[in-house]
Formats: structure tokens, C-alpha cells, sequence
């Protein structure tokens, strides 16, 4: 069995690692500090209709690895134009009830993950690591790991369409 060792191995294509490290992401990157501050401001927040946020396990996970990078890809996508994006679960705060319904239609439980700050863009994690997009045109899919939607939303992949805008 050849063993190689993990340092030299890449888990993501090389132009997603490029986009990632520059944007200060490295390899056991490990920031539990900041993503449970994030976990207690998302559950302490309460909608003006009492919507709450779910906060699980796989959610504190990506924010920890991934939580704060601004992620700002260069060059053409292979399908669509690569995303500009921020990690930072913040900025779905205000969408509780939003990340309630579209986690009811999909019998899950979803949580901010960041956003896309120029098309108003919000990404979502489920409970078992798969990662959405909620805009004003529908519901997308973007993977069922958070390395999947990273390489989806730098490299410029077509994301799959859930739902149309309502």
C-alpha cells in the first residue's frame, strides 16, 4: 500500500485551493472560538415572528474551518462567472424563517453559512453537510459537502435549481 503523505496531497482541485489559501484558508485551519460565538448569537437571535435559527454540529464545523474567509475568485467560471462570497454565517441572521421553510420543504434543518454579497445571495448548510444557495430566483444546490459547494461556487459550476423563485 502506498502511503503518501498528506501535506503533499491537495483535497481540493488546485485553482480551489489557490482562491482558498489566498483568501487565508490553510489546512487545519481551526477557529472553534469564533464559531461558537457565532452558534450563540444565531440562537439567541429570535425573529420578529419567533423564528429561531437551528445550530448542529455540521454547521459549527464549516464555520470553524471556513468561517470569515472572503473568497474572491479571478477569471472566467467554467459555466457561470466564479462567486465573489463571505463566510460568515452573520449575514443570514435576519433569514431564520427563510432557512425554517426551504429546511421544512427539504426535511432538514438549515444554518447562514455566508453570503454573496453582490447578488444578495444567501448560502446554507444542512445538518448533514450539504450546502445551498437562497436567492431571488429560487433555491439552489451547490453539493453535499462544503468542499463540493467551495469548488462549485470558485470554479463557476452550474449549481442545481431546487425550487423556482416564489
Amino acid at each position: 500500500m502506498h502511503h503518501t503523505d498528506r501535506t503533499s496531497t491537495t483535497r481540493f482541485p488546485v485553482p480551489v485551493d489557490a482562491a482558498l489559501r489566498s483568501a487565508g484558508w490553510v489546512p487545519g485551519r481551526w477557529d472553534i472560538k469564533q464559531a461558537e460565538f457565532w452558534a450563540d448569537t444565531l440562537r439567541e437571535h429570535v425573529s420578529p415572528a419567533g423564528h429561531r435559527h437551528a445550530v448542529f454540529p455540521a454547521a459549527v464545523e464549516a464555520w470553524a474551518e471556513f468561517g470569515g474567509l472572503r473568497i474572491a475568485p479571478g477569471g472566467p467560471g467554467r459555466q457561470i462567472a466564479p462567486a465573489d462570497f463571505h463566510l460568515d454565517p452573520l449575514h443570514g441572521l435576519h433569514q431564520a424563517r427563510t432557512l425554517a421553510d426551504l429546511g421544512r420543504a427539504l426535511a432538514t434543518d438549515l444554518a447562514p453559512l455566508g453570503a454573496e454579497p453582490g447578488t444578495h445571495t444567501l448560502l446554507a448548510i444542512d445538518t448533514t453537510a450539504r450546502v445551498y444557495a437562497l436567492d431571488h430566483t429560487g433555491d439552489w444546490y451547490l453539493g453535499h459537502t462544503i468542499d463540493q459547494a467551495l469548488g462549485a461556487l470558485i470554479s463557476g459550476t452550474n449549481p442545481i435549481r431546487l425550487t423556482a423563485g416564489a
